[in-house]
């Protein structure tokens, strides 16, 4: 008898040890908003700033941090790439109109779709932006619950504002749901609520590692953080820590809370079979009281400049990606999709176009390349520019988000290694350029003709035109 009990225990450890093999990391995602480049200590901020990064500096020693990681130029376009791998211009997701539906179809498949289907447990914890009706909101794409706001952090200070009228301004909610439920309210997204979101979503993170750590299923955690969006204001905990006003303030408390994080990763003992990535979605702010910088480049988001387009970008997964690497290789936000699959095990959709392309080589250190060397540059639904390599044609310019885009007859050519800031047009002895960069666009845009894009309000369901 107790021979048979000792195969069957040795049967059971070979099965489970199996199970872990098979398993993919689990994958902690920490996604804050409009962070410009230039904010954290290790892409030169930090203390120059007046808010002192420790926890996020530290984590890029422990991994790789890419300073060519580029997004699209607004919050809703980047999300929507993320998620789908493909650039926003074909999801209908370039724009956020007021009182019109918005946000990706039901046809879109996401990344948590994708992640599910390979029997991940998939969490959001935090800002959406890309849709606020049913058939939209996270826990209809893909995740299993959430917890968070559906639409943007601005909402936040809109009741507190000037003559605001409750019979007709629109009200925000921080709100939570469950896969297959309609979101219900927590509580509104106002001055106060703005100030506990981040700590709460913190919260709300690690209940979810936990609880799926306790039952041995692979998760993925999506935490899209609210700072440092406007209104920039910290949780009262941190009012005041930096000594350097409210927007320093709220950096140090992001890095706190990313702390906190990595830390329950240590005490559940899974550090070593999880996959932490932190990033930003767009460029920095650019209106006052709330500005931030881009550091080493020239710009805001809602522009094509590099400074909307460069975002920091962070990686770590021990034994698998070597420690203290840097590249500044292309990287794009569409391409994690694809690059997950090779991670996870999941198979990228071949019933549609996706502009993402795997990057694992590239991350792990096996090549120093990209596996890519540009992509269009979308503001709204207008190609403002293109980038290749290291140069970057214009061909409609905007130099902040309050000016008027220039339509230019001759495209604008810039070097990003002579010339960072995009001031100076270098056409006259950087011709060679443009019929190497336009073939590029025509070919993109015959992908546009090949596979027409959803218009924005288009609603569900939605079938492509064959």
């Amino acid at each position: 008898m107790r021979l048979v009990t000792v195969m069957l225990l040795g049967l059971t450890i070979s099965m489970g040890s199996a199970r872990a093999q098979d398993q993919g990391p689990n994958i902690l995602f920490i996604l804050v908003d409009n962070l410009g480049y230039g904010e954290l200590g290790v892409y030169g901020g930090g203390e120059l700033r007046g808010a002192p990064t420790p926890r996020i500096d530290q984590l890029a020693s422990e991994g790789l941090r890419l300073t060519n990681f580029n997004v699209e130029p607004q919050c809703t376009p980047s999300r929507s790439a993320l998620m789908t791998g493909r650039h926003a211009i074909r999801s209908g997701t370039t724009r956020v109109v007021w009182g019109m539906l918005y946000g990706m179809t039901q046809w879109e498949i996401t990344l948590p779709e994708l992640l599910s289907e390979q029997g991940y447990a998939t969490g959001m914890f935090g800002k959406r932006h890309l849709g606020d009706t049913n058939g939209r909101f996270p826990t209809d794409q893909g995740f299993d619950e959430w917890y968070g706001i559906a639409n943007t952090t601005d909402e936040a200070q809109y009741s507190s504002q000037f003559q605001f009228d409750a019979e007709v301004g629109l009200q925000s909610f921080i709100q939570e749901s469950r896969r297959g439920e309609e979101p219900t309210t927590v509580k509104p997204y106002d001055l106060t609520g703005r100030r506990e979101i981040d700590s709460e979503l913190t919260q709300q993170t690690i209940d979810f590692m936990r609880r799926q750590n306790s039952t041995d299923t692979p998760f993925f955690a999506f935490v899209p953080l609210t700072q440092v969006h406007l209104p920039t204001i910290p949780h009262p905990d941190f009012a005041g820590i930096s000594g350097n006003g409210d927007f320093a303030d709220s950096v140090m408390e992001m890095d706190h809370h990313v702390g906190e994080m990595l830390d329950t990763l240590d005490e559940l003992g899974i550090s070593d079979n999880t996959v932490v990535i932190f990033a930003s979605d767009n460029g920095p702010e650019e209106v006052a009281a709330y500005h931030g910088t881009s550091g080493y480049w020239r710009g805001h988001y809602f522009t094509a400049l590099e400074g909307s387009l460069r975002a920091p970008f962070l990686i770590r997964w021990p034994g698998e990606i070597p420690a203290g690497q840097v590249s500044n290789e292309i990287v794009h936000v569409t391409d994690l999709l694809p690059t997950f699959a090779a991670i996870t095990g999941y198979e990228v959709p071949d019933d549609r176009i996706i502009d993402g392309v795997d990057q694992t080589d590239l991350l792990l250190g096996n090549t120093e390349q990209s596996g890519r060397e540009g992509f269009p540059v979308y503001n709204g639904d207008d190609l403002f520019a293109y980038k290749w390599r290291n140069w970057k044609v214009h061909f409609i310019e905007l130099n902040s988000m309050f000016g008027s885009p220039m339509r230019l007859n001759v495209p604008h050519i810039y070097n990003l290694l002579k010339d960072p800031k995009e001031d100076f047009n270098i056409a006259p002895d950087s011709t060679w350029i443009l019929p190497v960069v336009m073939s590029r666009v025509i070919d993109f845009q015959r992908t546009l003709v090949a596979e027409p894009p959803i218009e924005l309000g288009t609603p569900d369901p939605y079938s492509p035109p064959r």
